[in-house]
C-alpha cells in the first residue's frame, strides 16, 4: 500500500533502528537517561529555551504547555480547526479546566489582528480572562500552511502588552522551517512555550518534546508523572529523535515536492479541487464538493488500487506525503486520482 493518510505512518529506517539498539539508557523518571538528557539540551538550545521534556505524544506536550499558561476557568485562544481543539478530545478542559474561544481563519493562516480582537484579557471576577494564545505552524488541517513570520511577531508584539502568553504548537515547525527559511531561534523567540513532534515528517516511531523555561518544565515534569507519562530507560527513544534530527530534516524538501506533483497532477483535471499554490507543504487537501463522488467513496476507490488515503470531512479528502513515499509511489497515484477524479466530473 501507498500509504498517504498521515506523515505520522513512517517507520524508523535501518539506520535508525541501530541507533536505537546503541543508545545509552537510565531511568528518566529519576532524570538519569543520558540520550534523553543530551535530546531535552539539544532541542532546546535548538529554539533558545532553557529547557525541554520528552513526551510520548504532541498531544501531551500540547496540554503540560497550556497548563503551564492558563489556570483552570481561563481561556485560551486558537484558530477554530486547530490540532488543540479539534484532535485533543477536549483535553484542555478535562484535565487543566481551561475554557477555549477560537476565531476562524481561511486555511488557518494567521492574521494578528482575529486573535486580538476577541482577546479579553484581565476580565475581572465576573468574566473569563484571557490568558494564552496558541498558534499552529503548520497548520494541519488548513493544509500545511505555514504561518507568517510577520503576523507572529506581530501578534507577540501586541499580545505582550496586555501580558497574554503564546504557545506554538510546532508540530510540523520543521515542514514550516524548509519551507520558509526562517530559523527554528527566530521561530521559538516570539512564544512562552513550545511543542515539536519528531514522529512526524521527522521519521522517528514516538516522541514529541515541550519546551519553556526551567520553572515550567519542572512543574511539567510533575504533571507528566501525575498523567501518567513517566517513562522508564526512553534512550532508545531519544536516539531515534536524535537520528532524525541529524538525518531528517533537509530532505522534508522532497516530501512538499511530492506533494506539489500531487496537487498540480488533480489540478490538471479539475482545477477547483485544489490549487497547487496554497499546498506549500506536504498536506494536500482535495475539496470534492460539485463532484458526483464524496470522500469515503473516493477513499475506498483509491484503496483498491493500493493507495490510502484520509477523508477528513465528508467532501475533504487528505492526501500527506512523507519520507516512505518514493518517485514511484507519487507516480502511481499521479496516474490513479486524477483518472478517478475525472470520472467523477463526467458521471
Amino acid at each position: 500500500m501507498i500509504d498517504l493518510r498521515s506523515d505520522t505512518v513512517t517507520k524508523p529506517s535501518e539506520t535508525m533502528r541501530a541507533a536505537m539498539m546503541s543508545a545509552q539508557v537510565g531511568d528518566d523518571v529519576y532524570g538519569d537517561d543520558p540520550t534523553a538528557n543530551a535530546l531535552e539540551e539539544r532541542v532546546a538550545a535548538l529554539f533558545g529555551f532553557d529547557a525541554g521534556l520528552f513526551t510520548p505524544t504532541g498531544s501531551l506536550a500540547n496540554q503540560l504547555a497550556i497548563r503551564q499558561l492558563v489556570k483552570p476557568g481561563d481561556e485560551i485562544l486558537t484558530e477554530t480547526f486547530s490540532h488543540i481543539v479539534r484532535a485533543e478530545l477536549g483535553a484542555g478542559a478535562v484535565f487543566s479546566g481551561i475554557t477555549t474561544r477560537t476565531w476562524e481563519a481561511p486555511r488557518g493562516i494567521l492574521k494578528a489582528a482575529d486573535p486580538l480582537h476577541i482577546a479579553r484579557p484581565h476580565s475581572g471576577p465576573y468574566q473569563v480572562s484571557t490568558t494564552a494564545i496558541a498558534i499552529e505552524n503548520t497548520h494541519n488541517f488548513g493544509g500545511g500552511t505555514v504561518q507568517s513570520i510577520d503576523e507572529i511577531r506581530r501578534l507577540r508584539d501586541e499580545s505582550l502588552k496586555f501580558e497574554i502568553f503564546m504557545h506554538l504548537d510546532g508540530a510540523r515547525i520543521w515542514n514550516a522551517h524548509v519551507a520558509s527559511g526562517v530559523s527554528f531561534l527566530e521561530y521559538g523567540k516570539y512564544f512562552d512555550t513550545v511543542s515539536i513532534c519528531f514522529s512526524k515528517g521527522l521519521g522517528a516511531p514516538v516522541g514529541s518534546m515541550m519546551l519553556s523555561n526551567k520553572e515550567r518544565n519542572i512543574s511539567a515534569r510533575q504533571w507528566r508523572k501525575r498523567y501518567g507519562a513517566g517513562m522508564r530507560q526512553i534512550g532508545m527513544l531519544a536516539a531515534a529523535a536524535n537520528y532524525a534530527l541529524d538525518n531528517n530534516i533537509d530532505r522534508l524538501s522532497v516530501d512538499h515536492k511530492h506533494a506539489q506533483s500531487l496537487a498540480q497532477a488533480v489540478h490538471a483535471v479539475a482545477d477547483h479541487v485544489v490549487n497547487p499554490v496554497e499546498v506549500e507543504t506536504n498536506i494536500v487537501i482535495l475539496n470534492l464538493s460539485g463532484l458526483l463522488t464524496d470522500a469515503a467513496d473516493l477513499s475506498a476507490s483509491l484503496k483498491a488500487a493500493g493507495i490510502l488515503s484520509s477523508p477528513v470531512g465528508p467532501k475533504i479528502l487528505r492526501l500527506v506525503t512523507h519520507l516512505d513515499i518514493s518517485d514511484d509511489d507519487v507516480a502511481k497515484v499521479n496516474s490513479v486520482l486524477p483518472e478517478l477524479i475525472e470520472r467523477a466530473l463526467e458521471a
